[in-house]
């Protein structure tokens, strides 16, 4: 679950355009339907009801930086790029029905494993588990210079929103286009001191929960149970079924989910150090940068999760820039809970 700075302001307001039409994409590996390089206007996607989809074809894995990454790849490998990034507690199957979507309309559709998550592995044993947001970032970069990959279309939520919006903000060569969930998400460690009013710092409890050793244990003890009661106070109108939660539960078992998680919101907090080598990455976001590159960001209108209100953020994105508000007891995993309105962002945020 992601958490925003502490200069926005929290708001309940939540909406979101919702599509629950059939569809049907033919193709075994998400089969190209027509070239996205070559569409005349703007790409018209089919419809498509959420849960659709509930595999991907075969991972891939590729050392890039400091991992080993596991990654779902769908479209021609000479589309157009996007890369769709994940949060907490979910996995790649966020997007399980967004990159059939996008591939369908010619696009190179890449959905990583975040460090901690399913496949992705550290290299070295000597590495440290580091979650802090700049590393993350990092860590796609490098698997963009892995897979040959210039700039990309990046779309996320949660974690995958704030290291999206970081890579636009500080390496916006390599971000065409960005749709951000919740929007600005880019923090640091001096915002993290600021206290919040009460009923704002109550929808916070699970930071200061992994904040002790107990938290750290319960978590790791307890970590299916825990990430299923998230999803729900998160996504309170999503009616998951256990299949659904099981699929991306597995992700947790990665052996270094825990320290990775634990240490995302503790650096958040202030209660663990990062690693030097980020720090002027650190100094850099700590500043708020403005986002230059196309955007849009997008907010359900059942997010139970912590997010800052769109007014609050508005003016962190200087380019051509769209908020769009989708209805329909869409929660906080966005993406899997209305796949459509989250491809054809990507969509057209990439043609604008």
């Amino acid at each position: 679950m992601t958490t925003f700075p502490m200069w926005e302001k929290i708001d309940q307001q939540r909406r979101r355009l919702f599509s629950a039409a059939a569809m049907a994409i033919a193709a075994a590996q998400f089969g190209v339907i027509r070239s996205a390089n070559s569409q005349p206007g703007k790409t018209k996607l089919p419809a498509i009801k959420p849960g659709t989809h509930t595999s991907f074809g075969p991972l891939k894995q590729i050392d890039a930086g400091a991992l080993n990454v596991g990654y779902a790849e769908a479209g021609p490998a000479d589309g157009p790029a996007v890369i769709l990034l994940h949060g907490w507690p979910y996995d790649i199957y966020s997007f399980v029905d967004v990159a059939p979507l996008l591939a369908s309309a010619g696009y190179r559709v890449i959905v990583p494993y975040l460090r901690g998550y399913g496949t992705t592995r550290f290299l070295s044993s000597e590495t440290p588990r580091n979650g802090q947001q700049s590393a993350v970032a990092v860590d796609i970069i490098a698997l963009m210079d892995a897979l040959k990959i210039q700039n990309a279309t990046i779309g996320g939520f949660d974690w995958g929103a704030r290291t999206a919006d970081i890579i636009a903000a500080l390496w916006p060569e390599r971000c065409k286009a960005l749709v951000s969930v919740s929007g600005y998400l880019i923090g640091s460690q001096e915002a993290g001191k600021a206290p919040l009013p009460p009923k704002a710092e109550l929808q916070w409890w699970y930071q200061y929960y992994f904040a002790t050793e107990r938290g750290r244990d319960g978590y790791d003890k307890y970590r299916h149970d825990f990430s299923k009661l998230i999803w729900q106070l998160a996504s309170p109108k999503w009616d998951f079924d256990d299949a659904t939660f099981d699929r991306t539960a597995t992700s947790f078992d990665n052996p270094d989910h825990v320290a990775i998680v634990i240490h995302n919101y503790r650096w958040r907090l202030g209660l663990a150090e990062g690693e030097p080598k980020y720090d002027d990455l650190e100094k850099r976001l700590a500043e708020a940068p403005v986002i230059t590159v196309p955007t849009i960001t997008l907010e359900g209108d059942a997010n139970g999760a912590p997010h800052p209100d769109p007014s609050a953020y508005a003016k962190k994105f200087t380019g051509k820039y769209s908020f769009r508000s989708i209805s329909g007891g869409i929660g906080h995993n966005l993406p899997q809970e209305a796949p459509q309105a989250f491809a054809e962002a990507i969509v057209d945020v990439g043609e604008s």
